[in-house]
């Protein structure tokens, strides 16, 4: 709750409140018009001015791929723009941040950044503008597994005017979230109508080259899933247009996509094209690439080399560990000090008003005097509401320590896994199918906690953006064989919830849909939502294969209990072998 709201319930606000509306008067009669009308003016275009600057230096370090510094920039010059004026700038400026944030993975904070710029979207004449934020929130709803979404944006996109290319770019994101889907009959006529003639983009004609080698590669996989002949044909048509650019991080695709077509048919050819592909990652430095390619390569292997890549594996997934939680630690911080500094350049404006004031010929003397004795007072307010949220704020303390010790230990048994997982390839014989296959599996649920880590253990946003925050979550749990819907999330004021309860809540559906996914086999299950009579109900059920309620384990469904009933509430579970799951949540507001 902010100050302001605060005090909104206490007689004594008005009399501050008319205090400073009575200086706020006084200080516009007091000061000349005509010099004011000029001072405004002049600070209008310094400021444009000096803002270009700030634009210009955060272009330059995203395209010197200078992400943080970017961010840092853009995020600086963000409070300076009114949206209601600047439509374009500030629309601009708020999509290059959240075009960072999908390349580091922040979907979340992506969406959050894009659903800003919606209402003035409209008010600029530029499709280019709409075109981005509607494509960049299509390519998080994919990387969510959430395709409808994707496909709901992208279309958006598509119907805007622009050139040949930027529609075909368009396109071709929606034939990759059909490809996704295993829907490659749709994604092939979207890519055959693609290739059939080359679209030249004329300011960067060499990037319609790289473009159009990218499309190959892509129709070829749709042929090579649908079993059509040219498929190779295509591959290698793509490869030979690569090879001959400077660009090889585009090689990677290239390489895999062959290695999955000899898989077959000529194994040792598949290995050859998988380390090259390997080997074209390492030198580019992309890690999500390297890693992919290496459980790839760890199926494809044998005897020294199959342990070398288990090795280098288990090295790479703890080496990402370490760096997603370090990029997430340094976007904390540049938020924090660019809040820093808009307070610093508030505290400096509010002092040079000051001294103006002082020098119209002691006009405004009484004005400041009122302005100082009201803040006196709206501090002392402040200090005897101190011990009534002292209480408050020690419990909020709590909770987050207690969510920081769910998060460390997680990250801890990830490490412990690792450690297994090496030691066992060190001390086993990993040529016997048992091994390997054992070894393959505990490779796997490395990588699928990896893949999860950041999310788990991220803060959880109980503002304004929670239902978003919730809803995303639950998003994430769907996958190709398994559907999980919600019902009636939008239609609760999650404002009006108190701050620990949504954390509850979020950790309790968490831990219900991690269980889902980890042992119930379930192909659906749905979290719905409603109000009755000042109470949240919440009724998970899926039809999994349920669990024996009498063998209820301490660490499982007794840690969800005892989160509902810490903050007063009611549970009841439904469940039998081999017939789905059922919990019903009673939660006061």
């Amino acid at each position: 709750m902010s100050k302001k709201s605060f005090f909104i319930n206490h007689s004594i606000k008005s009399l501050y409140i008319d205090l400073i509306l009575i200086s706020f008067i006084g200080a516009v009669f007091f000061i000349n018009p005509n010099e004011k009308t000029v001072e405004k003016k002049s600070k209008k275009k310094y400021q444009a001015i000096e803002l270009d600057k700030l634009i210009k230096k955060a272009d330059k370090y995203y395209d010197e791929e200078k992400l943080d510094s970017a961010y840092y920039f853009y995020n600086k010059v963000l409070p300076l723009y009114d949206p209601e004026i600047d439509h374009t700038k500030y629309v601009y400026t708020l999509s290059s941040m959240a075009y960072i944030q999908t390349l580091i993975g922040n979907f979340i904070e992506s969406e959050e950044l894009l659903t800003k710029t919606l209402p003035y979207l409209s008010k600029i004449k530029e499709p280019i503008y709409a075109r981005n934020v509607y494509s960049n929130m299509g390519i998080n709803y994919y990387n969510t597994y959430d395709f409808e979404n994707s496909l709901f944006y992208h279309t958006k996109a598509l119907k805007l005017p622009g050139t040949p290319y930027k529609k075909a770019i368009v396109l071709n994101d929606i034939a990759h979230v059909y490809m996704e889907q295993n829907r490659y009959d749709i994604a092939t006529e979207i890519l055959e109508m693609l290739t059939a003639r080359k679209i030249v983009y004329k300011r960067e004609p060499l990037l319609s080259d790289y473009f159009y080698a990218s499309l190959q590669n892509s129709l070829g996989v749709c042929y090579f899933n649908l079993k059509k002949p040219k498929a190779l044909d295509l591959y290698l048509k793509s490869l030979a247009t690569n090879l001959q650019g400077t660009n090889k991080f585009i090689l990677l695709n290239n390489y895999k996509s062959l290695s999955d077509y000899y898989m077959e048919n000529n194994p040792e050819l598949a290995l050859q094209y998988a380390k090259k592909s390997y080997e074209t990652a390492r030198e580019v430095n992309a890690n999500s690439a390297k890693m992919e390619l290496l459980a790839y390569l760890i199926k494809l292997s044998k005897g020294s080399e199959l342990k070398k890549y288990t090795i280098d594996y288990i090295k790479l997934t703890d080496s990402v560990i370490n760096s997603r939680k370090s990029a997430r630690n340094q976007f904390t911080n540049i938020k924090y000090y660019s809040k820093i500094n808009k307070d610093e350049n508030l505290h400096l404006k509010a002092e040079k008003a000051e001294n103006e004031l002082k020098l119209q010929q002691h006009k405004t003397s009484n004005i400041i005097s009122g302005v100082i004795i009201t803040f006196i007072l709206t501090l002392c307010i402040i200090l005897s509401f101190y011990l009534s949220i002292k209480g408050r704020k020690q419990k909020n303390n709590a909770i987050q320590e207690s969510e920081t010790r769910i998060s460390n230990k997680l990250r801890n048994e990830l490490l412990n896994e690792v450690q297994n997982v090496l030691t066992y390839a060190k001390n086993n014989d990993l040529e016997t199918a048992d091994n390997k296959n054992e070894l393959l599996e505990s490779l796997e649920k490395i990588y699928s906690q990896t893949r999860n880590i950041s999310k788990e253990n991220s803060d959880i946003i109980t503002d304004k953006r929670y239902s978003l925050t919730l809803k995303n979550m639950i998003s994430t749990f769907k996958t190709t064989d398994t559907n999980v819907f919600t019902n009636g999330l939008t239609d609760i004021n999650w404002i009006k919830i108190d701050k620990n309860k949504k954390i509850i809540i979020y950790r309790v559906i968490q831990e219900l849909l991690v269980n889902m996914k980890k042992h119930s086999s379930a192909t659906l299950a749905g979290v719905n939502f409603k109000v009755i009579k000042k109470n949240i109900i919440i009724n998970y059920t899926d039809n999994g294969k349920g669990v024996n309620m009498n063998q209820v384990s301490k660490s499982g469904l007794q840690i969800i209990e005892n989160r509902i009933l810490n903050v007063k509430g009611e549970i009841q579970f439904e469940s039998n072998p081999d017939n789905g799951f059922k919990i019903s949540i009673k939660i006061p507001f």
